[in-house]
């Protein structure tokens, strides 16, 4: 019997124009149940995707620290998110939710 090969999928490789990465994130938002370290990972993924150094630089934070907050297994400061968003080159805009959605999250 042929033994069967995997990789681990890395989502960064595939994320290469900044409206790939802008939908990603868009994706990942509506998925994340209000999971500030599931966004923070796919931040995190599209950091990579573009240069941890790179963002590192333009967010004004170290590596490391950019490393640490991005990892998903915390919750960053919303002063970090709001830097590494502006370096990454995404916006971040609000939208109404229905009345009747609203109401049913609440519940």
């Amino acid at each position: 019997m042929a033994r069967t090969v995997t990789t681990k999928y890395d989502v960064s490789e595939h994320l290469r124009t900044t409206q790939e990465m802008a939908a990603y994130l868009e994706m990942c938002i509506e998925e994340a149940n209000g999971d500030a370290a599931f966004i923070a990972k796919a931040l995190g993924d599209i950091a990579k995707a573009k240069g941890m150094s790179q963002v590192a630089r333009d967010a004004g934070l170290s590596r490391e620290s950019l490393y640490k907050a991005l990892s998903g297994e915390r919750s960053p400061g919303f002063d970090t998110i709001l830097k590494v968003i502006g370096a990454l080159g995404i916006k971040l805009h609000a939208e109404a939710v229905r009345a009747t959605k609203l109401k049913a999250r609440q519940s």
